[in-house]
């Protein structure tokens, strides 16, 4: 007899549908599997065999072959366990195949029949929905992350006697189904922006770059306070939408970073890797890539405190996914794509004891500061569109609080919305994300800024690549202050935002 069933498996950050087949015919009893499978998908035959003899159900005496289609792409992982056993008790007659009809199965099976959670459920429903299929049976531990989902039946399954019970009628399962609004993640941690005292520049800087999503690198003193301002970064981002949710969640999902009983992530992620993080875990990498630090910051924010002391080839392969907004990874016959759309946020010291340009505390050698400084080059600075330096701030105890997080939140929120609703006919939504066509389009100046951005090019030598990120960083400038064209002022605090990367690296240096 012949049947089939739905699995899924994951590849990259993406899942795949699999057909999985089932065989039952006369002949000398064996047990096959085919279909390019790795050995994960190939131990599923005992897991399987073993899970069903503890129903009570006995393998026939024929011939079984199972084949997981289309054949000629490689299968991974645990997931197939759970449909392969469903395929197979609808070949042994003990489900009808209209039972089955439609249905994805996913999950990993225990020795005694117990259904194990895996990773990356939240990408094969997604998958599976697109694909038509409209029922999904998945493991209990991970049914929550795909519970925001609108238009599927979605249940989480225990066990694959459960299952069986299920599919047959014989007892009821609760359709989870959890609406978007009621996933309940505080935004509050504890910290505040009020928290910060002084640092006006280096505040205002912060909020120009998450209402933009533009890239901020921060230079001062120790103590200054610029690991401080970044951790507080996400407290005034606005909440993620369903669909940038929904996006951030299969990512975590697919790299097992939700943990057992998760749900739907609503907090813009922080990522914050040590300085000793090679470059393919930064960007991704593996004999099967996974997605690396700057994937996993996606919608949210990636923060690198002690730039210079990353090694330069993490730094350096920093540059084409800051740019493109994604990472490409190739491998001899296939080749991976994952999302970069992240605010990059970096902090440093002028140099190695952190003191310079105050030569009373600096104790570096003018050698010692250029070879410092030289860690970071042109082209990533090229690519950070604010640069703001810090100073030690006056000690008072009585100094007034500042602007809380949530105050500045809202202005960020404003910004936001005035950005997607100017590009709602365009693939993109930031001001980060302009191409130079849509700057022409969307960044309206008057002939004394168009004369300004001139003077700029000619006269102080600007790449176009910084121009451009000049006049992105004024849109922004102009959006939080409601304006519809870039006006010169705003232009000339964006240029502000530069010059400080040309003190330290510039001809002026030392």
């Amino acid at each position: 007899m012949f049947s089939q069933s739905f699995g899924a498996d994951v590849y990259g950050t993406k899942a795949r549908v699999i057909r999985i087949e089932a065989d039952v015919s006369d002949g000398l009893p064996v047990f096959d599997m085919v279909g390019f499978l790795a050995s994960a998908v190939k131990e599923a035959r005992e897991r399987v065999r073993i899970a069903v003899r503890q129903m009570g159900i006995r393998f026939p005496a024929k011939r079984i072959t199972v084949n997981l289609s289309p054949a000629n792409v490689r299968k991974e992982g645990t997931t197939f366990d759970l449909p392969i056993a469903i395929c197979l008790l609808t070949a042994f007659g003990h489900l009808s195949k209209e039972c089955i009809k439609d249905t994805m199965f996913i999950g990993e099976l225990g020795l005694d029949g117990s259904v194990q959670s895996v990773n990356g459920v939240l990408a094969m429903v997604l998958e599976g929905k697109k694909q038509g299929l409209r029922q999904f049976l998945v493991p209990k531990g991970n049914v929550k992350e795909a519970a925001v989902l609108e238009g599927i039946s979605l249940y989480g399954v225990e066990s694959l006697s459960e299952t069986l019970r299920f599919l047959r009628g014989e007892i009821s399962l609760k359709k989870v189904y959890i609406p978007f609004e009621k996933w309940d993640e505080s935004q509050e941690e504890g910290l505040d922006f009020s928290d910060i005292k002084g640092q006006e520049m280096m505040k205002r800087a912060a909020e120009i770059a998450v209402s933009g999503r533009h890239n901020l690198l921060m230079i001062g003193p120790p103590g200054s306070g610029k690991t401080m301002l970044a951790k507080r970064l996400p407290t005034i981002l606005p909440p993620m939408t369903l669909e940038e949710s929904v996006e951030v969640t299969r990512l975590y999902s697919v790299c097992g970073l939700l943990g057992e009983h998760a749900s739907v992530l609503k907090k813009r992620p922080f990522r914050a890797p040590h300085h000793t993080t090679t470059a393919a875990a930064l960007t991704g990498g593996g004999r099967i890539p996974m997605p690396g630090e700057i994937t996993l910051a996606s919608k949210g924010i990636l923060f690198l405190d002690e730039l210079p002391e990353f090694s330069r080839s993490a730094l350096e392969v920093l540059r084409q996914p800051l740019e493109e907004q994604k990472v490409t990874i190739a491998r001899v016959g296939s080749s991976y794509e994952y999302p970069s759309d992240c605010s990059f946020v970096a902090a440093m010291n002028p140099c190695r004891c952190g003191y310079y340009p105050n030569r009373d505390k600096c104790r570096c050698t003018t050698a010692d500061i250029k070879r410092y400084l030289a860690k970071i080059s042109e082209p990533l600075l090229d690519r950070m569109d604010l640069c703001v330096e810090t100073g030690l701030p006056e000690f008072s105890l009585y100094e007034k609080k500042g602007e809380t997080s949530k105050q500045i939140r809202e202005r960020v929120k404003r910004t936001h919305r005035i950005q997607k609703k100017r590009y709602r006919k365009e693939n993109f939504s930031y001001n980060s994300e302009l191409t130079p066509q849509a700057m022409k389009k969307y960044c309206i100046m008057g002939t004394a800024e168009k004369e300004l951005l001139e003077f700029l090019f000619h006269e102080e030598q600007m790449s176009v690549r910084r121009l451009c990120r000049i006049v992105r960083v004024s849109r922004t400038i102009a959006d939080l202050e409601e304006s519809d064209t870039i006006l010169e002022s705003h232009i000339t605090e964006a240029v502000r935002f530069r010059s400080v990367d040309r003190k330290y690296w510039g001809v002026e240096t030392i």
